[in-house]
């Protein structure tokens, strides 16, 4: 029975081939697939481009006047609910100028904003061209004085950076200092940070590897766990699901955001391509293993949970393992500008290079997908 591919994979592979960066042939190869298969997902999805394109031309003026009224109804309804929530918080004084410029990146105009917020185009674009007040300044002057103080002695605290700063040309009171150094996270090394000792929630499952990573057959231990990494548009995380008998990545998704969905994802796209039945899913003790709906993804597939302690990597030992190859031969490369760059190169390596290149010496020197292959007679009649 063929593979059933999740939408994510099919897009992923899609985006891949159409950087042009090899041929067709090669790129269904390192992700196992066939050229037929690869030019028709492909054909799908320009055909529903161009349906949507041709859909949009046919369009009469009136469906498009009404459809510009509902925009602009759609975009006045978002204005008053953003700035609803931004007034709501405590901010003094309350400045709405930021919160138009957010708007604009979202695709609001400036000229609607300012409308129905009561204010002028030329009070927001004087604002604009000037946005950094005198004291703003002054503070980041202070901020940078102080950096330079706590890097030379990561003891000095407030009281001791405050005291240092008229060497430095800098006037400011101690409270000032306090709030800023607050607000920028300069602690003393012997201070307890506020925030940074909360406890973990409680394990949803026993212990059930106790740092065995070993497994007789395919599905019947699987490691997952979540990793991320800057970009220049911001964090992208992975959460991976690995199977630990033969090393391959059986599932995995990307996202902007950390939620328990990107582990649901992640564990329901393993399920899709390998069909697993009693399997033990070992994570840590991250909220988005904790969650109600992992729980239940794991529940309603017939899978078992297990969770390690707090604090003690070697507890999932073996998918740590595997994130610091991805570090190493994918992330620490290069600076990655956007979130799909960098989605698309680890797709890349997993699929082509981590499953159908790289040789592992506990598996006698093949690659997961060989090693699978091979074993899969002998597993079966046994």
């Amino acid at each position: 029975m063929p593979t059933p591919y999740g939408a994510e994979f099919r897009q992923d592979v899609i985006d891949v081939a159409r950087k042009g960066e090899a041929p067709l042939a090669q790129i269904a190869k390192d992700f196992g697939l066939s050229v037929t298969t690869l030019k028709r997902w492909i054909a799908i999805a320009e055909r529903k481009e161009s349906g949507t394109a041709g859909t949009v031309g046919a369009e009469s003026a009136e469906v498009r006047e009404l459809k510009k009224r509902n925009r602009l109804l759609e975009q006045e309804n978002e204005i008053l609910r953003r700035a609803a929530a931004y007034l709501a918080r405590d901010i003094n004084p309350k400045m709405i100028y930021p919160l138009v410029t957010d708007l604009a990146a979202d695709g609001v105009p400036v000229a609607v904003t300012c409308r129905v917020l009561g204010f002028s185009k030329q009070g927001y674009y004087r604002w604009k061209t000037n946005p950094v007040t005198e004291r703003d300044w002054v503070d980041a002057h202070l901020v940078n004085a102080a950096r330079d103080i706590h890097a030379d002695d990561p003891a000095f605290g407030y009281r001791f950076i405050a005291d240092e700063l008229p060497g430095k040309g800098i006037v400011a009171g101690e409270n000032r200092v306090q709030r800023l150094c607050r607000d920028h996270g300069i602690w003393s090394v012997f201070s307890k940070k506020r925030g940074l000792n909360r406890k973990p929630g409680p394990p949803v499952h026993d212990d059930l590897v106790e740092r065995d990573f070993t497994a007789a057959a395919p599905n019947e231990l699987w490691l997952t766990d979540i990793t991320e990494h800057p970009t220049a548009e911001g964090k992208l995380y992975l959460c991976a699901v690995k199977d630990v008998y033969s090393g391959r990545i059986v599932g995995y998704s990307m996202d902007s955001r950390m939620k328990s969905s990107l582990a649901v994802t992640a564990l329901e796209n393993a399920v899709r391509a390998r069909r697993p039945a009693g399997t033990v899913v070992h994570s840590d003790r991250g909220s988005q293993f904790r969650s109600r709906r992992f729980v239940e993804s794991l529940r309603h597939h017939g899978l078992t949970g297990s969770m390690g302690r707090v604090g003690a990597c070697a507890d999932n030992a073996a998918m740590e393992s595997f994130f610091s190859l991805l570090q190493k031969n994918v992330l620490d490369r290069q600076r990655w500008l956007t979130r799909r760059d960098l989605r698309l190169a680890i797709t890349t390596w997993i699929e082509r290079t981590y499953h159908r290149r790289r040789r592992q010496r506990r598996l006698g020197k093949l690659t997961p997908i060989e090693y699978e292959t091979i074993n899969r007679t002998a597993l079966t009649a046994a």
